[in-house]
């Protein structure tokens, strides 16, 4: 799946308001990820705009999974943080606890995640998550 391009002017996915390349265009061009949350939100904007690179470089090091990390039969819709705990500038782990809601061949639902982060060689990676999917029409 080839990730699409955002405009200029595009709000980004991630929810927090702001204009993409200002949010998480950023990170996903290179700079580092300041906390555990920014880098959840990075990565549901990767999922939305299908950037399946970013996906695989904000992975922790011998947790990446072999198989595709993208569905293009999944349309993301949007994001809720529901809680942070640490993730901070000064922390070494963090966890990040959200709702994204999706389509799945016109049909709704919800992926609640409990996501873990830890810093390696300095930079904010995703490592797991324990994930409940309740689906909603």
């Amino acid at each position: 799946m080839k990730h699409k391009k955002a405009s200029s002017g595009a709000v980004c996915p991630c929810g927090r308001g702001q204009l993409y390349a200002a949010c998480c265009g950023r990170y996903h061009g290179g700079q580092p990820v300041p906390s555990a949350e920014a880098l959840m939100r990075s990565r549901y904007s990767a999922f939305v705009m299908g950037n399946e690179a970013y996906l695989r470089q904000s992975w922790a090091a011998g947790n990446l999974p072999d198989e595709p990390l993208l569905d293009a039969a999944v349309k993301w819709l949007g994001l809720t943080i529901l809680s942070t705990e640490a993730g901070g500038e000064q922390d070494q782990t963090g966890v990040v606890t959200f709702v994204a809601r999706y389509k799945v061949n016109g049909r709704a639902g919800r992926m609640q995640e409990r996501s873990r982060f830890v810093r390696e060689q300095g930079l904010w990676r995703y490592l797991d998550g324990d994930v409940g999917d309740a689906a909603t029409s």
